[in-house]
């Protein structure tokens, strides 16, 4: 489903450049569960943008679904971040004088008109266990319930790949804990997750773990390995 090859991203800062990214190589099949690791400043997130089509690499390929993604205009890159992508945010990102399914539709808006959008809106939100909330602003939300939303935003288009920036990053254990639980159920239901996390726990419910430093992969083995490891 992906692959990228000899990836590189270089960002100008005053007369000198800055490698963010370096010769990263690897595929991520239909349906896995991928955590990348690492700590703040090694480019998981930069590498993570353009996994979803809101940067572009300096060099290298990225192919999607046998597409050269790399090689695509502003307008094309945005087609196919809609339809094929779902993005979840630590900061979550809601709107704060629209009510929970405001919220929600607003990929439907930027896609097309659609009568039903509220409707669709609704689906979601009962999806994640918030049908009781759907008329609330987000200063009327907790955290957990927050990130619902904007785990029910990034659904609302039904995209097949889910791209999640440390989800529980701002959450407390227990809301963490249940906002994994979603994304356990939806990589239950067939969906590509790939989550970008400092958090070894929350990495342990993947199925793989992809560790970064200093812009490169350093490790990319499954959890069942990692746990062996530690448990040795």
């Amino acid at each position: 489903m992906i692959e990228v090859r000899n990836l590189e991203k270089v960002f100008q800062k005053d007369q000198s450049e800055v490698r963010v990214l370096e010769d990263i190589s690897l595929t991520i099949g239909e349906g896995e569960f991928v955590s990348i690791m690492a700590p703040s400043g090694m480019g998981k997130s930069t590498f993570l943008n353009i996994l979803g089509c809101l940067d572009k690499p300096s060099s290298g390929t990225y192919i999607l679904d046998n597409v050269p993604v790399h090689e695509m205009n502003d307008d094309e890159l945005s087609h196919i971040r809609n339809k094929k992508f779902g993005f979840v945010f630590q900061s979550f990102h809601l709107l704060p004088r629209m009510t929970a399914w405001e919220n929600v539709t607003l990929p439907l808006i930027y896609s097309e008109a659609d009568a039903n959008m509220k409707a669709k809106a609704v689906q979601v939100l009962e999806a994640v266990g918030l049908g009781d909330r759907v008329d609330h602003l987000p200063r009327e939300l907790s955290g957990g319930q927050q990130q619902r939303v904007a785990i029910a935003r990034a659904l609302v288009n039904d995209p097949r790949i889910i791209l999640a920036d440390e989800p529980t990053g701002n959450l407390d254990s227990k809301s963490g804990q249940e906002i994994m639980g979603i994304f356990k159920k939806l990589h239950g239901e067939g969906r590509t997750l790939i989550v970008v996390t400092h958090d070894r726990e929350v990495a342990l419910l993947s199925d793989r773990i992809i560790e970064m430093k200093d812009g490169r992969i350093s490790s990319d083995r499954p959890t069942a390995q990692a746990l062996t490891e530690v448990a040795l």
